[in-house]
């Protein structure tokens, strides 16, 4: 067992688009004195996953160097500790404060206040590994595969499959491209139509072809036979059906928590259902909302506003209300569409999606979210 420290601490769990940025937030407002927060997360950097597409597609502008970010700059005035481990279970005690956290080597982290936010798990080329090392290798196979192939298949319509796509279409503009989606319109139905259709509209204008209403079920062999029995030509097939929370550790709080697709029930207040000092944000939580970093700064403000109210004994009372949907499809680095859920609904084109997205990434940006210069 862990000794417990005379402060107050607060235990932040992942350290991706919403956990960085409330532990951030939180450690410009703690009382490092009577407080102490740590970050614990499975990689010694973030990664800023919406860059993670072209980074895995192409060597050019070598874009590991900067989408790959160290956490060295991350806590303001130094007041937070990283520990980088991968959290398999959490132990709250029932009839008192607080808990510990376990890792995966078996050292366990006291908390008066745990923040869950550990973000989803991808398949193919975004699922990354943990160490650096592992992670280059990895952005190097990819690279490899797709400068390697002449034909590719991309296994769901979402917005990763239409941006690979794109990538694939911008950087190898001879090579076969076909999207597999399970939908008659690309995207979901929290978009509207005429917006989906939009999309299809551009991509196919790159030359993408797009096989809807059915499914890769075999993702070894080629060519593809779907579901329903058409034959797709390809030489590489990469899965990019949407991601699955990461949250397998947190069914330890006990049956109720999560829910059957793996989100974590939360109250309003973002407090995780049943247990008061317990909070979660990100991809994890059970919201009717599109899981999208763009959603983190919301969540972070309810999170940091009811913790330090909960540390200074005060009931929780900000929150959370949903955030209109935003996105931003880019279409290589000059294309795109974006749709803002304001007002009657907003399309912007490729002029908007390439300034704002798809010619840098918003890299900068995120780097600056985690302390760091441009």
């Amino acid at each position: 067992m862990s000794k417990r420290a005379d402060r107050q601490s607060i235990v932040v769990v992942g350290g991706g688009g919403a956990g960085a940025l409330i532990a951030r937030m939180l450690s410009a407002k703690i009382n490092p004195t009577t407080q102490s927060l740590t970050l614990v997360t499975a990689r010694p950097f973030a990664v800023h996953l919406p860059a993670a597409i072209r980074m895995t597609t192409t060597s050019e502008d070598k874009l590991e160097e900067k989408v790959l970010i160290p956490y060295d700059q991350l806590f303001v005035k130094g007041n937070g500790k990283l520990k980088v481990g991968r959290v398999v279970s959490i132990e709250d005690r029932k009839e008192a404060a607080g808990g510990e956290v376990v890792l995966e080597n078996g050292e366990r982290i006291a908390y008066d206040v745990l923040i869950l936010a550990p973000g989803s798990t991808w398949s193919g080329p975004l699922d990354l590994p943990d160490s650096k090392e592992d992670v280059l290798d990895h952005i190097r196979s990819w690279r490899r595969k797709f400068e390697n192939s002449k034909s590719v298949i991309l296994a769901g319509g979402g917005a990763v499959g239409i941006e690979y796509a794109g990538e694939i279409r911008e950087f190898y503009p001879r090579k076969k491209v076909t999207i597999v989606h399970s939908d008659e319109l690309l995207l979901n139905k929290a978009y509207p139509n005429k917006y989906r259709k939009r999309i299809e509209k551009d991509i196919r204008s790159h030359g993408v072809n797009i096989v809807f209403n059915d499914y890769i079920d075999n993702f070894d062999k080629v060519p593809v036979t779907t579901r329903s029995g058409r034959t797709v030509e390809g030489d590489l097939v990469i899965p990019t059906f949407g991601s699955h929370p990461a949250t397998e550790f947190i069914a330890s709080l006990g049956s109720g928590v999560l829910t059957e697709r793996g989100l974590v029930r939360v109250e309003p207040t973002l407090q995780v259902r049943g247990h008061k000092n317990i909070f979660a944000a990100g991809d994890v939580i059970e919201w009717d909302e599109q899981k999208q970093v763009a959603k983190a700064p919301k969540h972070g403000e309810v999170v940091v506003a009811n913790v330090l109210s909960y540390l200074s004994g005060t009931r929780p009372g900000k929150e959370y209300k949903g955030q209109p949907e935003l996105i931003i499809i880019t279409n290589g680095k000059t294309g795109g569409i974006a749709y803002l859920g304001f007002l009657w609904g907003i399309t912007l084109g490729n002029w908007f999606s390439s300034m704002m997205k798809g010619k840098g990434l918003m890299i900068d940006m995120q780097r600056k979210g985690y302390g760091l210069s441009s």
